[in-house]
């Protein structure tokens, strides 16, 4: 079983950054990919960014525009979300995920709150 621990929501003034983490549990966890999805209020849950196992070829969803980066320390199964240059349109509920589309686990959201 995996489990997934997210932290580093909170509330910040647009321009402003947050660095999320992720932390995960579970014998199997090392080998699948990390990362995050949003869901803003009345949207769809979109990705925001992904990494493999090993840490390398992460991948970015459209909504990053070189604002963010994603990270892993691979001996620790967590998981981190630079994100800079904050801006209202980013407000939403971060989800960190693990495994592969067909199977992910999840864990339970982290609010993020950008005020203009």
């Amino acid at each position: 079983q995996v489990q997934l621990v997210a932290s580093g929501g909170g509330l910040v003034q647009a321009g402003g950054s947050l660095r999320l983490s992720c932390a995960a549990s579970g014998r199997t966890v090392m080998t699948y990919d990390m990362g995050w999805f949003r869901q803003a209020p009345g949207k769809e849950r979109e990705l925001v960014a992904g990494i493999s196992w090993s840490g390398r070829g992460p991948y970015n969803g459209a909504v990053v525009k070189g604002r963010y980066a994603i990270s892993r320390v691979t001996g620790k199964n967590t998981g981190y979300l630079q994100m800079n240059s904050l801006n209202p349109e980013d407000t939403a509920v971060y989800y960190c995920f693990a495994g592969p589309p067909s199977g992910r686990y999840w864990g339970q959201g982290t609010q993020v709150t950008v005020s203009s």
